[in-house]
């Protein structure tokens, strides 16, 4: 009984550490995205708004960062479709944005950083 019992705690505690690791560890490309933006819950705007946390959003309404009329008018929800477009041309998607960034052409390295975005909860 006392082998059971400690093979249920055993489980039980690496399971509930398994619900509780965090964010995968970022795509070598993130290393873009990092120069302007952050990517911790809590952590400060950088040139750019933090990124925790926006997958399924609103584009421009999460946060304290203040965003450019044209990004709060688009009305763009955060999703793999918007992200693989915004990451691929920013202007192109959002003319009058200020992110001067010109995108990433590879459409696997835009749905490696989607994929990382989405773990950022």
């Amino acid at each position: 009984m006392t082998i059971l019992r400690t093979a249920l705690i055993a489980g039980a505690l690496l399971t509930a550490n398994a619900a509780q690791a965090g964010p995968a560890a970022p795509p070598s490309t993130w290393a873009r995205c990092a120069v302007c933006h952050s990517n911790t819950k809590g952590a400060p705007d950088k040139i750019g708004p933090n990124l925790y946390g926006v997958y399924g959003h609103k584009m421009g309404v999460k946060g304290t960062y203040k965003f450019s009329d044209a990004v709060k008018k688009s009305g763009l929800k955060l999703d793999d479709a918007t992200l693989d477009k915004w990451l691929e041309n920013p202007a192109k998607l959002v003319p009058g944005n200020r992110m001067s960034f010109p995108g990433i052409k590879d459409k696997a390295k835009r749905a490696e950083l989607i994929a990382y975005l989405k773990t950022l909860k």
